[in-house]
């Protein structure tokens, strides 16, 4: 799950030029690294709408970028009340016009996803609008497009939990997006709301694994939000699930 900045531009960059798709591409192949998708966050529930548009604009840079280098999917963020930041919630999130400016800006992306044919992957977060894997599947079905996809991780299911209460909330998020996933993600948090490398904390990994392949996702497994020492054991306990 590539990001821009990782290639020297910005994350929503306002062009992509030809030597920067080469130099992607060239060492996506020498690495032997396949890019499974390209991050494309902007607020799109932020209050202020011109600030939107930019972010809608910069998305279909994203999207281009994407179809040109191959990479079948886009990620989102559903976006947020906060100004200052997307990922922070917002007690106002819950106000149905927060919705509603979020699924207006989806509506606008999908419309440039099918012109390019790439799929966009929302992701429920505790601090979007799209929470739950319910939020998720309704907007779906509001949107009413194939190129509308899921990227589930287990740890933004919840804040607080129990091994027990994450496994079942897990569970009920995978059987309630069954055939909609398109990229699992493998992040886990401590029973106290902090996140933690995967493995070390209440999400139950081999239960998720077991669960998404019984549902029959066959799709990327993408970890983040851990040290490049910390790498190679997170490697090693994922393919020992996979």
């Amino acid at each position: 799950q590539f990001n821009l900045a990782c290639a020297g531009l910005p994350s929503m960059p306002d062009a992509v030029q030809k030597d920067a798709l080469d130099a992607i591409a060239a060492a996506s192949k020498a690495c032997g690294v396949a890019l499974a998708a390209l991050s494309g966050t902007y607020n799109m529930a932020h209050p202020d709408r011109t600030v939107r548009d930019d972010g809608l604009r910069r998305l279909g840079v994203v999207i281009k970028t994407a179809a040109e280098l191959s990479v079948p999917l886009v990620t989102l963020c559903t976006g947020t009340r906060n100004a200052d930041d997307q990922w922070a919630y917002h007690p106002d999130n819950t106000e149905p016009s927060a919705w509603d400016d979020m699924a207006s800006e989806m509506e606008k992306a999908l419309q440039l996803a099918e012109r390019h044919g790439v799929d966009l992957g929302i992701e429920p977060e505790q601090a979007n609008i799209v929470t739950s894997a319910s939020d998720a599947m309704r907007l779906i079905a509001e949107m009413g497009s194939k190129k509308l996809r899921i990227v589930l991780d287990p740890a933004n299911l919840f804040e607080q939990a129990s091994p027990a209460e994450a496994r079942a909330i897990v569970a009920a998020a995978v059987e309630r997006t069954a055939g909609h996933v398109a990229m699992a993600h493998a992040k886990d948090r401590f029973a106290d709301g902090r996140f933690a490398t995967a493995g070390r904390g209440v999400v139950d990994f081999a239960d998720f694994i077991a669960r998404l392949k019984a549902s029959g996702f066959d799709g990327p497994l993408v970890t983040h939000g851990l040290s490049a020492e910390e790498a190679p054991s997170v490697a090693r306990f994922l393919k020992g699930l996979v």
